[in-house]
């Protein structure tokens, strides 16, 4: 390993190496969190973070169905850019997942487990629409990733 690399870091910055840009909202950019999580990851995250969406809706909207829905969308959005490029087709996978496991909170049930089922499969059937354009959302920003990826490899490697 050549002087100064760690095993998996980029190596020691040379003065100049870093490009300046003209926009003023670069420094604005590199505050935003940008992690990288494993397709396991990704689907704890998208789950966990609409199970609390899910408690949060039914406390302050009243198990509203469609505000759970609308709250659905950045939370795919957010999965799919935080997947790492070598687990990036589980982001349009784990979504619907974790969508079905927030709803768990939000859907109305009767007694039992029986009533349950039948409220969360209800609650399913009437939401679809959030729930596809949710994965459709996480499957084209995986598609734009891979995509660019790809394009950068073939620069790299003629």
């Amino acid at each position: 390993m050549p002087r100064g690399r760690t095993a998996g870091g980029p190596g020691p910055r040379r003065p100049g190496s870093l490009r300046q840009t003209a926009s003023p909202s670069a420094p604005a950019l590199r505050r935003l969190p940008n992690p990288r999580l494993t397709g396991l990851g990704g689907g704890l995250f998208c789950a966990a973070v609409m199970i609390v969406l899910g408690f949060l809706v039914r406390l302050l909207f009243g198990a509203s169905e469609t505000v759970y829905g609308v709250l659905f969308l950045p939370v795919s959005a957010l999965t799919a850019l935080w997947v790492r490029r070598g687990d990036l087709l589980t982001a349009p996978v784990v979504v619907p997942i974790a969508f079905a496991a927030g709803l768990l909170t939000v859907a109305d049930g009767g007694q039992g487990a029986g009533g349950w089922l039948m409220g969360l499969v209800t609650a399913l059937a009437t939401q679809a629409g959030w729930l596809y354009g949710g994965t459709l959302v996480a499957a084209v920003i995986t598609l734009g990733r891979g995509l660019r990826a790809a394009h950068h490899r073939r620069r790299r490697h003629p």
